[in-house]
């Protein structure tokens, strides 16, 4: 099993009594298979893995790799500001049986367009399974240039790139210069038709976490030739997303998926619970949905 093309979900982390809640997580991956996620992607940002020990975070991506048993493909977040480190997390889920990996940007430290290559280069050595890079400039402070992607996808194990810079002009410049089979998924929930309109492969969602079904649907209707039907879904789904974005991720997602009775534990420091206007916006937004009554 190589990367997906769909909706892939960029699993919440549940958590109980300060630890990994993997009864709950079991239940989560179940009904992710079941509602149609094409993927699996755990130990991202929306997973709070920036905030879990080594441990916890190879645990969870076993554990995960044992529940979903080849049903969807896993991909595992190894990336780190430390390339070595990055390097022995994505061997250990090579290992495993991880599927691919995703791989974060250096931030921090940052780097530069040649660090970038250098980082990339030396993890996709190391390892033997697909990787899609994951270009966040929001959050790491530096940005993957597509002349730059063009050069780290000649490399065979960089397969894909999550695109979250938000700028669609970057992402028809990507899919100008990169080869036809490489995988381009949108980071941006709000995006996902337009990215796929330039010939990308799906999403990487925060979304799917509350509605996999509908998410799934509208990357399956596009590829199936119903624009319109799926970019009707997108354009629904809308100010659901805009709302699950009103505090950093994932902080609303979170407190959706508890608000929905999925117990999904709480947020580790320096995360914290919504302030009341905001939670307000998201109770909504959910319940024009028809996620709360």
């Amino acid at each position: 099993m190589s990367l997906f093309t769909g909706s892939g979900v960029a699993i919440v982390t549940p958590f109980k009594e300060g630890k990994v809640n993997f009864k709950k997580l079991e239940e989560m991956l179940n009904w992710h298979v079941e509602q149609g996620t094409d993927a699996i992607v755990v130990c991202g940002t929306t997973g709070e893995a920036s905030t879990m020990t080594e441990e916890e975070q190879k645990k969870t991506i076993k554990f995960t790799v044992d529940i979903i048993n080849g049903r969807i493909p896993v991909i595992a977040g190894t990336g780190s500001n430390c390339t070595v480190h990055a390097i022995e997390m994505s061997q250990y889920a090579q290992k495993i049986g991880a599927d691919g990996l995703l791989i974060i940007t250096p931030y921090y430290n940052k780097t530069t367009q040649k660090g970038l290559i250098a980082h990339f280069n030396a993890i996709a050595d190391a390892v033997n399974i697909p990787m899609i890079v994951y270009n966040v400039p929001g959050r790491t402070g530096v940005n993957i240039l597509p002349a730059t992607l063009e050069k780290i996808s000649k490399h065979p194990n960089i397969q894909g790139i999550k695109e979250a810079s938000g700028d669609i002009s970057q992402v028809a410049e990507i899919a100008r210069l990169v080869p036809k089979d490489f995988y381009i998924y949108s980071g941006n929930d709000d995006m996902v038709v337009p990215l796929m309109s330039l010939g990308g492969s799906g999403v990487i969602s925060v979304v799917a976490n509350i509605i996999p079904k509908d998410t799934h649907e509208m990357v399956q209707k596009f590829i199936d030739g119903d624009v319109k039907g799926s970019c009707d879904l997108q354009l629904g789904m809308k100010s659901l997303i805009d709302s699950l974005f009103i505090e950093v991720n994932p902080i609303p997602v979170k407190t959706a998926m508890n608000l929905m009775n999925f117990d999904m534990g709480n947020l580790r420091l320096p995360l914290v619970d919504m302030n009341e206007e905001n939670l307000n916006v998201l109770k909504t937004e959910m319940t024009v949905y028809g996620l709360l009554k």
